[in-house]
């Protein structure tokens, strides 16, 4: 290289000139968030702190989880035909880029509320005296569910509001060479220093972690801490639950306990001289680097132990008094979730006797170890598939063990739209090549059908639910339980009284299995399952990507083989047929396809059924009240036109009683006005029906003009000529419409559209 090449260009700084002030600017930046986060506090300083926020710095791990729940938020989910639930926005994971994408958790809010629940009896009781339970069937979240409490509480401990500490011992080396703190002569070094908190590394001899992280507060002697506290609660106004047992009662661990003597004997009873011995650092929790947020899987280990760090460490680096002192030092997963979570994954497939002190240790909270009694201060929360609990709940010493847990059952998911936005957010974003619409929709619908119960007509004999009820919810098909279930539509062959009924007690039918023993969700289809299913039909050769008609082969595909225990189910009145499932939701895709074609060609504005069915209201309200009706266009008042009327119901179906219908209909306009003062209809909402009866009515004259359509898409797409102008005209709008309104690739497109005309519009 010349020496011309090797110059910067004139007015530009030199490479090295530039690193070194990109890594002056970052060097500034870490150091004033270091101080402005106080990472690092003597003890007095710690005080000042918690004097200022007493609660905040006397939680623990129940009361900080519950504070990190309220710290994200919630929103309202809405649910159709029932009451609406409340979902915490920490499952949405708002604190990472694309939070919704790959990791959040997809719907199962009533879980969220159950864990909540169960949490904040831990906070009322003020000890954590029972662990959790996640059941479910194997794919139901549980995991993820684990997963989202465990980043949040990693990204609320970084935050002011959860700001956490733990402590330390310092012990510099004084000028005689030896330790200061046990058996030194050096006295005139604490004098020039109140605390050893923030001296340099350099000048530190040995420093002594806290494994288990006990709250600095835990260094004050009880009544005085308790006096503290009361103070500051009273001097801040706080109105929050007072501090848990384990700030107000609790005690150092062993080792600290042993150290705190010690420099007590060696400094003749002066607390302050201890104390400088304390340096008070932040802690952040973190799943990485096992602090607070663990997990552990169903291996026969214990889950803490403890080493003598007196024998591990040299002599030399040791005050005098602590080379005589046995110091015990603890580590395992109990000790690193303290402060947070301990997931025991699949804890059931453990032993019993493996875990078997667990619920004793969480009931007492603290566990017995050889030297020692270790303190907890962690939520346990175990995961276990259905079977495994079956068993457990055979066992003779079930009942003894039932006191200590608190069991919330996590089944799959039954809304379709919930199931589909978990394959959009998983499957889609990793699929090289087309996708072509509703892969996912066919996956998530076929899934949920596997999973439903057949209704019993008993379970709604009570004199709430009225005596028709019973009948409509006991013919519901899996399809229309499945539709009910995502954005309460109700059958098109209900009355209008029926479907009313159906309506008002959607949350019944939700919610009727919740006391079997195999309610809605505890079998069917997994979500890992079907994930592997379309992952394979993307790499389809003869459909090159994401294909509904390869998801549905795919779904043939394991529908044939008994490798699933949901497969053997026996079919019960059209539920549990899992082969008969894949026609059924093909016929639900291909009627999206249709409705797409149809507004793609343009034939029809969606406008006209809406205009024609206001109409023809407006029509009926005066005919009911003899009155005229005035033109629009004349501006003369005219007699309704019942020939329209009469046109109109013949579309509708309606072929005997036409006055009974006509008033039916307007009782429901009314009550609808009654409900919604000021507002006028929206006929697509309350009559959604009746739009779409005009709308088939409307398409079936025209079913040999669609067919010619799709004859010439796929000529087009297919490099063949259409030699009518006007025909290819038509083709190339509908292409265009397909291709950039609705997403659909052209290879993908001309499946689709062969499909329909081969299922649809074949002659």
């Amino acid at each position: 290289m010349s020496e011309r090449e090797a110059s910067p260009a004139p007015g530009a700084a030199a490479p090295e000139t530039v690193a070194h002030e990109t890594l002056g600017r970052i060097g500034e930046a870490l150091r004033a968030r270091f101080v402005a986060e106080r990472r690092v506090l003597s003890f007095a300083e710690f005080l000042e702190v918690a004097t200022a926020a007493p609660y905040q710095h006397t939680r623990d791990a129940s009361r900080y989880l519950r504070d990190c729940f309220d710290h994200f938020g919630t929103t309202i989910v809405k649910r159709p035909g029932g009451r609406d639930v409340l979902r915490y926005r920490l499952f949405d994971l708002p604190f990472v880029e694309e939070g919704r994408a790959r990791d959040a958790l997809v719907g199962q809010e009533e879980i969220q509320g159950a864990f909540y629940r169960a949490n904040s009896n831990f906070v009322r009781e003020g000890r954590i005296n029972r662990l959790v339970l996640l059941h479910g069937p194997n794919g139901s979240a549980k995991s993820t569910f684990v997963n989202c409490m465990m980043r949040a509480l990693e990204h609320y401990s970084c935050t002011d509001q959860g700001a956490l500490y733990y402590f330390s011992w310092i012990f510099p080396r004084g000028k005689d060479g030896r330790a200061l703190g046990f058996g030194s002569t050096d006295d005139t070094t604490y004098k020039a220093v109140d605390s050893y908190a923030h001296l340099p590394d350099a000048a530190i001899d040995l420093r002594l972690d806290s494994e288990v992280r006990e709250s600095p507060l835990s260094l004050l002697p009880t009544d005085d801490r308790r006096a503290f506290l009361e103070a500051a609660y009273v001097s801040t106004k706080e109105t929050r639950e007072r501090p848990p047992r384990l700030i107000l009662d609790g005690e150092l661990g062993a080792k600290n306990r042993k150290i705190f003597d010690a420099l007590m004997t060696a400094y003749r009873g002066d607390l302050a001289r201890v104390l400088a011995h304390v340096r008070v650092e932040r802690l952040s929790i973190s799943q990485r680097y096992r602090r607070g947020a663990v997990t552990i899987g169903p291996q026969m280990a214990v889950d803490a132990t403890e080493r003598q760090i007196t024998m591990d460490r040299s002599l030399a680096a040791l005050p005098a008094s602590l080379a005589s002192v046995a110091l015990y030092e603890t580590h395992g997963e109990l000790v690193e979730a303290t402060n947070g979570i301990l997931e025991f994954s699949d804890l059931l497939k453990r032993p019993l006797d493996a875990w078997r002190y667990l619920l004793l240790a969480v009931e007492e909270g603290e566990v017995a170890l050889n030297a020692s009694v270790l303190p907890l201060n962690t939520i346990f929360v175990a995961t276990s598939n259905d079977v495994h609990l079956k068993a457990f709940r055979e066992h003779h010493e079930y009942r003894s063990f039932r006191g200590r847990l608190s069991l919330i059952r996590v089944p799959y998911l039954v809304d379709y739209r919930a199931e589909q936005a978990i394959y959009d957010a998983q499957i889609a974003p990793q699929v090289r090549g087309h996708k072509t619409p509703h892969a996912t929709y066919i996956a998530a619908l076929w899934a949920v059908l596997t999973r439903l119960r057949r209704p019993r007509a008993d379970s709604y004999a009570l004199p709430s639910h009225g005596k028709k009820l019973a009948p409509i919810v006991a013919s519901l098909t899996p399809l229309e339980k499945a539709e009910l279930y995502a954005d309460g539509t109700v059958p098109d062959r209900l009355s209008n009284e029926e479907a009313a009924e159906l309506r008002a007690h959607i949350d019944d039918v939700r919610h009727e299995t919740d006391a079997w023993p195999s309610c809605e969700g505890s079998s069917g289809a997994s979500p890992r399952e079907v994930r592997t299913l379309m992952l394979d039909a993307a790499q389809d050769p003869v459909h090159e990507g994401l294909s509904p008609i390869g998801v549905l082969s795919r779904i043939k595909d394991l529908c044939e083989t008994e490798d699933y225990d949901f497969l053997r189910d026996a079919v019960d009145g059209g539920y549990h047929d899992h082969r008969g499932f894949i026609e059924v939701v093909r016929q639900r895709w291909l009627d999206r396809v249709d409705d797409e074609l149809r507004q793609a060609t343009g034939l029809v504005e969606e406008s006209q059924y809406l205009d024609l069915f206001d109409r023809y209201v407006t029509s009926v309200s005066y005919w009911l009240k003899k009155e005229k009706v005035p033109n629009p266009h004349t501006g003369k008042d005219e007699e309704p036109d019942t020939r329209f009327m009469e046109s109109v119901e013949q579309m509708l179906g309606v072929v005997r009683n036409h006055d009974g219908f006509r008033k039916d209909l307007i009782s429901v306009v009314a009550a609808y006005a009654i409900d919604h003062p000021g507002e006028r209809p929206v006929y697509s909402r309350v009559f959604p029906r009746y739009i779409q009866q005009l709308r088939e009515a409307s398409w079936a004259s025209r079913k040999k003009q669609l067919a010619e359509i799709v004859e010439d898409v796929l000529r087009l797409t297919a490099s063949q000529p259409v030699n009518d102008a006007e025909r290819q005209r038509r083709a190339r709008t509908t292409i265009d419409t397909m291709t950039n309104r609705f997403g659909y690739p052209t290879r993908g497109l001309r499946d689709v559209l062969a499909e329909l005309l081969q299922r649809r519009y074949a002659a």
